[in-house]
């Protein structure tokens, strides 16, 4: 039982983080979140799943 209220704890801290991250941000934008701008993570040079555009027209790289 003890295990569950820490595993609890631990979550709402999260949760709570990214709520306090996101509204202290400006337009509540997470900046670079476009994972497929990442030259590791995108090998083939495809264009942005969210946004569309492609790896070398980011600005948040």
């Amino acid at each position: 039982m003890k295990l569950l209220f820490i595993t609890l704890a631990l979550l709402g801290l999260g949760v709570a983080g990214i709520a306090i991250k996101l509204w202290a941000k400006k337009d509540g934008k997470f900046a670079g979140t476009c994972a497929s701008q990442n030259p590791h993570l995108n090998k083939n040079g495809e264009p942005c799943g969210y946004c569309g555009k492609a790896a070398d027209e980011c600005k948040n790289r």
